[in-house]
């Protein structure tokens, strides 16, 4: 499943997002399926969270659910069991291998309040010239020293914005490849500073477009459901030249739904 984080919900941890969803699930009645053993959970792998204080288009987490379903419908009642600025974006039958090897490079949009376009340019050649460029972050291991550069493939100065808020204002638009330990976008503003002293007055405000399989010879990130929904409608053809008709339930372990008129409503407006 991919969901989108917007608005204020950037903020809650991935842990918050974690307790919201489990909710959403037993509100909207999807038969999730649970572990075994003394304290059964939900089976629910996530993969590849955006840090606290990021906006994303683009977070996915993998689902098992112990009865089949058409997918449409489990992101129909999901999402709107799911609180504001939370939104189920797509849901697909998964295939054969992991989500998590897909899920290669991130897209980055990084906004910058108060920065010149001709001071951020300057910043970005140098960050593109070095070798290396590191910076200092406290992780779960400790505070650890590492190296941003090797893992940003593009990076791009948009000063339209400028003129469009009447203000000092650009936007970084990057590629950054999935590397241990993962490098963030404030890790490359960080870097920014390091190369160049380019410090903005605010804090960036960041958004994920993107994460998915990375396309070697044109470096765009690309659709990790690709594969995924190239299967499912060659099952469908397969079902129809069959003879079996469209009406077959979707391959097991997706859920099979009651009617969807009992599904709670939700605002569609986003923050």
């Amino acid at each position: 499943m991919r969901y989108a984080k917007r608005g204020r919900m950037r903020f809650a941890s991935h842990r918050d997002i974690a307790r919201a969803l489990e909710r959403a699930l037993r509100r909207a009645r999807i038969p999730v399926a649970f572990s075994a053993g003394f304290s059964p959970h939900p089976k629910i792998s996530y993969t590849g969270a955006a840090p606290t204080g990021v906006a994303s288009e683009a977070e996915y987490f993998e689902l098992a659910l112990t009865e089949a379903s058409e997918p449409e419908q489990v992101r129909v009642r999901l999402d709107a069991a799911m609180p504001e600025g939370l939104d189920v974006v797509e849901v697909v039958t998964a295939t054969a291998g992991g989500l998590a090897d897909r899920l290669e490079a991130s897209e980055w949009r990084v906004e910058l309040p108060g920065v010149a376009p001709d001071d951020a340019r300057a910043a970005v050649a140098a960050f593109l010239a070095a070798d290396t460029v590191e910076v200092e972050r406290l992780t779960k291991k400790g505070r650890r020293r590492f190296d941003t550069r090797g893992a940003v493939l593009r990076l791009d100065v948009d000063g339209s914005g400028a003129a469009e808020r009447d203000e000092t204002y650009v936007i970084l638009q990057l590629v950054v490849r999935h590397t241990t330990p993962a490098v963030r976008p404030d890790d490359v503003v960080n870097g920014l500073r390091q190369v160049a002293g380019l410090a903005p007055p605010s804090s960036p405000l960041m958004t994920r477009l993107a994460q998915g399989p990375l396309d070697g010879a044109s470096g765009e990130v690309t659709d990790p459901f690709a594969a995924d929904g190239a299967s499912a409608r060659d099952s469908g053809r397969e079902r129809v030249d069959s003879g079996t008709g469209a009406s077959q339930c979707a391959p097991a372990g997706a859920a099979q739904d009651p009617p969807t008129s009992s599904a709670p409503t939700r605002s569609t407006s986003h923050g």
